[in-house]
């Protein structure tokens, strides 16, 4: 599997996007032999659950140029990564409380000359500035997200959905949703994508309040 998978849903891409993203089967295995951000099984399946999973954010929401995206608790760059190759107009700052993991993400980012990602070796609550929107995956319940984060949104947003988070999370979501007692709007990734792997895989938003 390659890039052929992210192209299949994302025609629009460009050849220079094309070639970011072939790119990343090696640049992962490379570094994940030394530093262990993906999970050995996981690994040939690198396109499919990771990346395209990843870009689920962007089928729910289109980031214009010049807006700022925090992803925390990166990990080894998802969903950063994939989204900064997709909106290179976009600026993205990933940040994760693991440094070498963190490392990673600055040595793919390097590979791939993206200039719109930094990535830092920090927790959410540690970053200073405003963010149109945050992104996150899975890190952990949305209840003990959301105060991480509430104060980090820019006021105004010109993008159809107001600043907020878009949270990708998989299974029986009802009862963390109720126990966050968060307004939310859910987004099934499996009207997007084909495959089984997305059957229960969702975006969450999470508008600011």
């Amino acid at each position: 599997m390659n890039a052929d998978l992210i192209e299949q849903y994302f025609p629009e891409i460009t050849p220079e996007q094309r070639q970011q993203f072939d790119k990343l089967q090696g640049l992962y295995e490379e570094w994940n032999s030394q530093i262990n951000v993906i999970s050995r099984k996981d690994i040939d399946q690198l396109y499919e659950r990771h990346v395209l999973h990843s870009l689920g954010i962007a089928k729910v929401m289109g980031f214009l140029p010049g807006e700022t995206v925090l992803d925390v608790g990166t990990g080894g760059g998802f969903p950063g990564v994939p989204l900064a190759i997709l909106f290179p107009e976009t600026n993205f700052l990933l940040v994760d409380s693991i440094g070498k993991k963190i490392k990673v993400v600055q040595e793919v980012a390097k590979a791939l000359e993206l200039k719109n990602l930094r990535a830092e070796h920090k927790r959410a609550e540690e970053v200073p500035g405003k963010f149109d929107f945050v992104v996150s995956r899975a890190v952990t319940q949305l209840k003990d997200f959301y105060p991480w984060v509430k104060d980090k949104f820019n006021k105004q947003s010109k993008n159809k959905l107001p600043s907020g988070i878009l949270y990708l999370k998989g299974g029986d979501l009802d009862q963390e949703i109720a126990e966050s007692k968060l307004r939310v709007e859910r987004y099934y990734l499996k009207d997007y994508f084909d495959g089984e792997f997305f059957d229960t895989k969702q975006v969450i938003y999470v508008k600011a309040q």
